[in-house]
């Protein structure tokens, strides 16, 4: 029998041995989590690219107060595609609800709310998301590759992305640094 854990709307904290270079120093949410499978996306690794650019390409106008505002690598999987983490209640075409407090919306409309300044309140754009197929999540929070905490949406929507990271790690009570390359040495 598998141990069943659901870590829908929890945060995924890559430990300092991840070798995956998509995963070494990042911090996923977790958008959905079952049998199936896992879907998650990246929110600590901004990309050089800045929504008006992005808004640019796919034709839309965009507010002049989002300009500057970062698109992000979402994870390796569909990353010629849009994945918007968002504050309800809004809903598009394509929006899951993962909590009362965060969706996610794959469909464009999404982007063309925000163009006419009817968006929702807080958003983050990435590009790409992190899949796992069934059981293969499991199998690497057994490995130890990542800790898991549940989320908090202020530290995606209100925190620049370079402290996200220590933020998650002290929802779980630890700081970041102190967590060696080496598990199991004192």
């Amino acid at each position: 029998m598998m141990d069943t854990v659901n870590l829908t709307h929890h945060f995924l904290i890559a430990m300092p041995n991840m070798v995956d270079p998509n995963f070494h120093g990042s911090l996923t949410y977790i958008c959905e989590h079952n049998e199936q499978g896992a879907l998650g996306v990246v929110v600590n690794r901004p990309i050089e690219l800045d929504l008006s650019t992005l808004f640019e390409q796919i034709g839309l106008s965009l507010p002049e107060r989002l300009h500057s505002d970062i698109v992000y690598f979402g994870g390796p999987v569909q990353t010629e595609r849009g994945f918007v983490l968002h504050t309800p209640p809004l809903t598009f075409s394509s929006t899951l609800t993962v909590s009362d407090a965060i969706s996610l919306t794959t469909s464009k409309d999404v982007l063309e709310a925000v163009s006419k300044g009817e968006g929702p309140e807080k958003f983050m754009v990435s590009l790409g998301y992190a899949g796992w197929s069934p059981g293969q999540l499991e199998e690497e929070l057994k490995q130890n590759a990542w800790l898991s905490v549940a989320a908090d949406p202020q530290v995606i929507f209100d925190l620049p992305p370079e402290t996200r990271l220590n933020a998650a790690m002290k929802l779980l009570g630890i700081d970041f640094a102190s967590l060696s390359d080496e598990a199991g040495h004192a």
